[in-house]
């Protein structure tokens, strides 16, 4: 039986998921052209479910040797390139192992010697040498090397192998993570000096962002479940969860998971806007791992500076990190990809408001009614906390104070 997925990467024979090849309809013709490309998202949006799955459709046709694997345990060799290479390629051979490649397509039995800074590149070319086909190679959690000169080492021997090499390197790289390339700089500790002014990875193709589900894939997933259990999900409650997600792939999952299985919404029961709307905000309260994960962001001086003008309904005013700030908080998934800049989805804008609000609410005396307009908008002359103590023998102030004149009224 298979159920709705929110912790680690997705298995076809036991998940609901979305297929690979329709969330990256384009990767195909580039790995089939030979080409090197980026392929990147925010966290928990399904990149590593995508990659791996590719992986074993290239490898299952028969055409190509294609590994996914992770570089996130190179983290810990910081600068010290030639450890981070050694760690990449244990990490190839690991997932090698796992991955139950056929014995004439799996990574030679010993890497071959060489110095710091060239391993990689020997390696591979060891590896394409003793393979009989085209090998393909997915680089994800690439990010993951913060030392800047471990992660420069690693992008430019791929592009050397690609352009020196071509004929005896990979196929086809496909480089994985939170950030574009081009944001690598500021991925590997902050300081956009650290890997030059040239980019160490320029013959990629193409920088392709996974998406979240349209509103026609997150029909197709729960889809899925009806055709397994039988249960009905009603239009409305397929256009409530869109409209509280807006596609954000475990939210999606999230949302369904709860009604299913913590709800306990029997099969023989549709699931309705209702039901929807009860999960969301259990969720919400709940502070699931990843939205709590997002919300610890918040602290983040990079993140306050886009996160709260757009909340207070504010202008975000050009600065000299305005881009890079902009830029940091669409990786983290907490705005949305395009124009205008908005917090991604409502469900994440519940939270990010509940979590900067936490310390004031808890001085909030009066009922909401008290400072709310008749058309529902917060009258912001109105005070709503305690009044201060009186001070010694002089008289306290009157409270609420008096209001202002001319007072702004926002829309929330």
């Amino acid at each position: 039986m298979r159920y709705f997925n929110t912790a680690g990467p997705c298995v076809p024979t036991r998940h609901y998921m979305v297929p690979a090849q329709e969330r990256l309809p384009r990767a195909r013709r580039y790995i089939e052209q030979g080409q090197y490309f980026v392929v990147h998202a925010p966290r928990q949006t399904g990149k590593t479910t995508v990659l791996a799955a590719m992986a074993l459709e290239l490898t299952a046709s028969g055409r190509y040797a294609a590994l996914h694997f992770s570089c996130e345990s190179a983290e810990v060799a910081g600068e010290d390139y030639g450890q981070a290479e050694l760690l990449v390629l244990e990490a190839i051979r690991r997932s090698a192992e796992s991955a139950g490649l056929p014995d004439e397509l799996v990574p030679p039995a010993f890497w071959p010697d060489a110095v710091p800074g060239s391993r990689l590149t020997r390696g591979l070319t060891e590896w394409v040498r003793s393979c009989p086909r085209p090998l393909v190679l997915f680089f994800d959690e690439i990010d993951a090397l913060r030392g800047g000169e471990s992660l420069r080492s690693v992008l430019r021997q791929l592009r050397d192998g690609f352009t020196v090499s071509r004929g005896g390197f990979p196929h086809a790289v496909v480089l994985c993570g939170l950030r574009d390339v081009r944001d690598y700089k500021a991925a590997s500790g902050g300081d956009p000096g650290r890997l030059g002014t040239s980019s160490p990875f320029n013959i990629k193709v193409a920088s392709l962002r996974l998406g979240d589900f349209t509103e026609a894939e997150v029909a197709e997933l729960y889809g899925q479940h009806t055709t397994q259990t039988g249960q009905d999900v009603t239009v409305d409650a397929l256009e409530r969860a869109f409209g509280f997600t807006q596609g954000q792939p475990w939210l999606v999952n999230a949302l369904a998971r709860e009604v299913v299985e913590e709800l306990g919404v029997v099969s023989d029961t549709p699931i309705t806007a209702g039901h929807m709307e009860e999960a969301k905000e259990r969720l919400i309260l709940a502070r699931a791992t990843h939205l709590d994960s997002l919300a610890a962001r918040l602290g983040e001086d990079r993140v306050r500076r886009v996160i709260q003008p757009v909340i207070a309904g504010e202008l975000l005013l050009p600065t000299d990190t305005y881009d890079d700030d902009l830029a940091y908080v669409r990786d983290l998934g907490l705005v949305a990809p395009d124009a205008p800049v908005r917090v991604a989805n409502p469900i994440y804008q519940e939270v990010i408001v509940r979590v900067l609000g936490n310390d004031t609410e808890g001085q909030v005396v009066a009922a909401p009614s008290s400072f709310r307009l008749p058309d529902g908008r917060i009258d912001m002359g109105t005070s709503c906390c305690a009044p201060p103590p009186s001070s010694g023998g002089r008289t306290a102030r009157s409270w609420p104070p008096p209001r202002p004149t001319r007072r702004r009224q926002h829309s929330w």
